[in-house]
């Protein structure tokens, strides 16, 4: 299995994308899965990489990427060393980083004989659920959709009232890293842009636009993302196909740092669904 970590994409907003592909290097045609990490989220999170070790081999194209503004850099992908970029981030550069993404592997000349680009899912987590979403429902280059614990929405995250105006006036808010007890900034701009935005990055209308097939996968305990968000993503559009992994958190079992060389038992799940989705 080829494995080539950390290849530097080049996208708009002048900071690198990272991005990893993981393949059987046999000159066969793959179906390609593009997965984008959620909020305080990155491509080496976890049991990410057994998880594009596995995709691979069951001979699908994999790569996952660190969005640009994510607070990764290159000579440290993992945490959040870059928390000016972090603070800078918003929803539209994660959708050009994806598509410089998309874009980067569909006009591959390195990895052409290696892929189908008449197959290509992306899979997101989290808020990267949002993003995969948005991006399907607009780019015809997109074939399938996966959601694992993904948002339904992002207007009801952003604070109101007397907590938006402290924001607006200090023109900084600070959210505490849990592990890492960093103090991450978001810059007013992340609202301001959204407000902007907001009518292309509401994901009720991508959904129920949606001509593809999209598989939702969320656990019955998560408690990040709640269960009646994937319910909502499933009742607007009748196509969408949404399977419940019970007693399963918001990552799936799996945790940072992830020590062990196996997947998690509801992670695994998570896999085959999407495996079998993909496949069928």
């Amino acid at each position: 299995m080829n494995t080539i970590k950390n290849i530097e994409i080049q996208g708009r907003h002048n900071k690198p994308i990272l991005a990893d592909v993981y393949f059987k290097k046999n000159e066969a045609p793959k179906n390609i899965v593009i997965f984008c990490h959620g909020y305080k989220g990155y491509k080496d999170w976890g049991a990410w990489n057994l998880i594009a070790e596995s995709f691979a081999e069951q001979d699908v194209f994999f790569l996952k990427m660190n969005f640009s503004h994510n607070g990764g850099t290159k000579e440290q992908p993992i945490d959040f060393p870059d928390l000016e970029a972090f603070g800078q981030n918003n929803f539209i550069k994660e959708l050009d980083d994806l598509d410089s993404v998309i874009s980067w592997v569909y006009n591959s000349k390195i990895y052409e004989n290696e892929i189908n680009k008449q197959s290509i899912t992306l899979i997101g987590h989290s808020r990267g659920g949002g993003i995969v979403l948005l991006k399907s429902a607009s780019d015809k280059r997109i074939s399938r959709v996966i959601t694992w614990a993904g948002v339904s929405d992002f207007a009801s995250r952003f604070p109101v009232g007397e907590q938006l105006e402290s924001w607006k006036e200090n023109g900084v808010a600070y959210v505490t890293n849990a592990r890492t007890k960093q103090e991450m900034p978001h810059y007013f701009q992340f609202y301001t842009n959204f407000k902007e935005h907001e009518s292309s990055l509401t994901i009720k209308t991508a959904v129920n636009s949606l001509s593809i097939p999209y598989l939702i996968l969320h656990g019955s305990k998560d408690e990040t993302v709640s269960l009646k968000e994937a319910q909502l993503l499933n009742s607007w559009n009748p196509k969408t196909q949404l399977s419940v992994i019970d007693d399963a958190n918001h990552s799936f079992g799996s945790a940072q740092p992830w020590e062990s060389s196996s997947i998690p038992e509801h992670l695994s799940l998570v896999l085959e669904k999407s495996a079998n989705f993909i496949n069928a």
